[in-house]
């Protein structure tokens, strides 16, 4: 009998490369027993990456999801693992090394055995924490090689990289191929070349299926030695997910190595169980066209977990893109249009931001530029015109070594903003944060939580953990999922329209989908009132002469990045090109600087409401 090759489900990344969000914890717990039955699992990828954020937009408790989704597979003897994003932990711009360090020791404590770390950039320096807090939490540290292909990433630069995350004291190499554009002949030579040095090693190979080498990658993968294979199953398999293990379970076993058995009625089971998540509200966030395998991703290179999310928002984007276009006089795009528009802006500028990997945050950044420059070129302006602040901190050195060089006219436009590049560790610019997140918890009489996991999620998530507690995460995703099921069904309303109380301040809706009848309250008092709120405030006389502070995109508005910054208020003198807020659009703070110097004298929208293009955000004069 030849070789074993173990499989793991990757049941967390199938929901995420295929749509927005995971499944609830009820769900979550309800597949576990169908999983473990099937009886092919060696391990099981449970959590990390968006999973924690996906829980608070919920209005789920993370920390209780995280527990209660581990323990069935803790109790079976079947080895969990989650992702995490080095210096950014599990969120997607950098994390303090204090609680990098305290997510770790929780993680471990909440049932979680095996970390994939990876940077984005591949910097040795970012993992190296990774590797030392996770091993120190008690967890098994399995570094990760971000794989992609271009000029600079070949089958020495990987090798290389392999040998350095061994010597920080790595336990296991996880080959990260994100965009599944990895030649297939090239992922056997790095196994190879790791095995041959470190034949003890375990290597996990992690392939998505996009643009269609995944199943030739994982036998490449196999021959060369690699000792577990990232596999999904139906219906999330294939497309901008991963193999299916029916396939790949055959194709290993008749090409001699030796795997494990399929429980097909158990396999039957959880397929249908996922279906059901689907059915219920999962599948209004996932686009068709990701259950579809697409050759022109060889081209950008973008991974399948951020395909997902992308095809959910484009629309947003195409209609932004179409209402400039329409005031030019010029024709619409389709979404395939803009698809094929946004897939040849990240081909030409990818090499000149330095080649990053394309991988969160990095590929997220690259294709937010992207689409920036598409959106701001659909309206007569140019490129580079709108750079995000995480994006200018990659290009400065702020998130790592970039393996490329940069583009000689972004390098003349730092200077111009007066941006200095960094060449030191990373870390050392985002120094201990945990003390100020205890303080504050401590003066809302907030619990830290067992084994400090409430006080890690707050200082994780600040923004989107407030909006748990408040209960307008919750309220925010309920309403949109009622707007999903209205916008893909035919709803009924029954309003009294002779009531005139009806007009502009509605109590009861009556609604109908698919024959399930919903009875609609809508309140508008003081904790629901955010969006109302912001009209009266308009209609304050505002003289003619005033100078607008205009959105640039749609999304959701804040004041401040985090805790170490302090909020515009009115009376607030600012200069011409100062940061005065931030909107929060496909997953980055997008900085709005101001275009005029002047006194701010009127603030129409409140801190975490959701705006369109082009609303009027500060007044100046």
């Amino acid at each position: 009998m030849g070789k074993e090759i173990k499989f793991s489900l990757i049941y967390r990344d199938m929901w995420q490369s295929k749509g927005k969000y995971v499944p609830r914890v009820d769900q979550l717990i309800k597949i576990a027993p169908s999983i473990i039955e099937m009886g092919c699992f060696e391990r099981v990828e449970t959590n990390g990456g968006g999973f924690e954020q996906i829980n608070l937009l919920f209005g789920e408790n993370p920390n209780k999801a995280v527990r209660a989704w581990t323990q069935p597979f803790n109790d079976a003897g079947i080895q969990t693992h989650m992702l995490e994003r080095a210096l950014n932990g599990i969120r997607m711009y950098p994390v303090p090394a204090d609680i990098r360090e305290l997510m770790f020791k929780v993680k471990k404590k909440q049932g979680t055995d095996i970390s994939r770390s990876f940077c984005g950039l591949n910097d040795p320096r970012n993992l190296e924490n990774s590797i030392k807090f996770a091993k120190k939490g008690g967890m098994i540290s399995q570094a990760s090689l971000s794989l992609t292909f271009s000029e600079v990433h070949n089958v020495e630069y990987y090798s290389e990289l392999a040998e350095k995350l061994i010597e920080l004291g790595a336990d296991e190499i996880c080959i990260k191929d994100m965009a599944g554009i990895g030649r297939p002949v090239s992922i056997g030579k790095i196994i190879k070349n790791i095995k041959t040095r470190h034949p003890k090693i375990i290597i996990q190979y992690h392939g998505h299926s996009g643009p269609g080498f995944s199943v030739a990658s994982i036998l490449e993968a196999a021959r060369a030695g690699v000792d577990y294979v990232d596999v999904s199953m139906e219906p999330l398999s294939w497309g901008t997910g991963h193999a299916d293990v029916i396939t790949v379970q055959a194709m290993l076993k008749d090409a001699g190595f030796s795997v494990p058995d399929i429980n097909m009625k158990a396999y039957m089971e959880a397929r249908a169980l996922t279906q059901e998540f689907i059915d219920d509200f999962l599948g209004y966030y996932i686009n068709p066209k990701n259950h579809f395998m697409n050759s022109l991703l060889i081209g950008p290179g973008l991974p399948g977990g951020m395909m997902g999310s992308l095809m959910s928002d484009l629309e947003n984007n195409l209609r932004s893109i179409n209402k400039s276009l329409k005031k030019q006089g010029k024709p619409e795009l389709n979404q395939d249009g803009l698809l094929i528009e946004l897939f040849n802006e990240v081909s030409y500028i990818w090499p000149k931001l330095g080649y990053p990997p394309l991988v969160t945050p990095f590929s997220q950044y690259v294709k937010n530029v992207a689409l920036f420059n598409v959106m701001q070129m659909s309206k007569g302006k140019e490129r580079w015109t709108m750079i995000d602040d995480n994006t200018w901190g990659m290009l400065m050195g702020k998130s790592g070594k970039l393996p490329g060089p940069i583009a000689p006219e972004l390098i003349e436009l730092a200077k111009k903003q007066k941006r200095e590049f960094y060449t030191g560790v990373p870390q050392d610019l985002y120094p201990d944060e945990l003390h100020i997140y205890k303080k504050e918890m401590q003066e809302k009489g907030w619990d830290f939580g067992q084994d400090d996991e409430e006080l890690l999620e707050f200082a994780m998530h600040p923004q989107q953990y407030k909006d748990y507690k408040s209960g307008k995460a919750k309220d925010a995703f309920e309403a949109d999922i009622l707007k999903k099921k209205s916008e893909n069904t035919k709803v009924k309303q029954e309003p009294n329209k002779t009531d005139s109380s009806f007009i502009g301040t509605p109590k009861v809706l009556n609604i109908d989908v698919d024959g399930e009848k919903f009875v609609v309250k809508v309140d508008y008092s003081q904790k629901q009132k955010s969006v109302t709120e912001a009209s009266p405030k308009t209609e304050k006389k505002i003289s003619a002469t005033a100078k607008k502070i205009i959105a640039p995109i749609e999304g959701k508005f804040f004041l401040t990045k985090d805790n170490t910054e302090t909020p515009v208020k009115i009376g607030d003198y600012i200069e011409k090109g100062n940061i005065v807020c931030y909107i929060e659009a496909m997953k980055v703070s997008n900085a709005v600087t101001s275009d005029y110097s002047g006194k701010i004298i009127e603030m129409p929208i409140n801190n975490g409401d959701t705006i369109d293009e082009d609303d009027v955000l500060i007044y100046l004069e």
